[in-house]
């Protein structure tokens, strides 16, 4: 099997709301949206994402690594850079959405699990031979999306 991986960066806002059956368990505070992530903040992204294809095309490449620039860069240029990503749910995306702010909605928590299993499906949705996604949040934390 032939790999590459392509680097890209963006920036993103986000908070993460709590989960309504939260104060029914004893969780973990960071769970209840108690912790930092409750407030909006952003994040100077890199997702690294890996394509992978059993033979090389007629350039003898899995892909060409323009290609995946001009597809899904572009894609995550115009989508998610510098943009707000708010759950439906929070009670902030209208005002922020009626202050003139670019603002994304998701139907879950924006968590980076959720954004690199997003970032994967639309690569996929391109027809790009993709593997792997990891989106990494910060220089020590990252989340991967993959199908088995």
């Amino acid at each position: 099997m032939f790999k590459v991986a392509k680097t890209i960066w963006f920036n993103y806002g986000h908070r993460l709301l709590s989960r309504p059956d939260c104060h029914k368990e004893k969780k973990m505070k960071s769970l209840c949206g108690h912790g930092k992530c409750s407030h909006l903040h952003g994040h100077s992204a890199r997702v690294e994402i890996e394509m992978s294809a059993p033979k090389l095309n007629p350039k003898g490449m899995v892909v060409d690594f323009f290609d995946i620039k001009e597809t899904i860069g572009e894609w995550i240029d115009e989508n998610l850079d510098h943009k707000m990503i708010l759950w439906s749910k929070d009670p902030l995306a209208k005002l922020l959405k009626k202050a003139g702010e670019p603002v994304v909605l998701v139907e879950e928590n924006p968590t980076a699990e959720m954004l690199a299993r997003r970032i994967f499906l639309e690569a996929r949705r391109m027809k790009l031979p993709v593997s792997k996604v990891t989106l990494w949040e910060n220089q020590d934390s990252c989340a991967v999306y993959e199908e088995k």
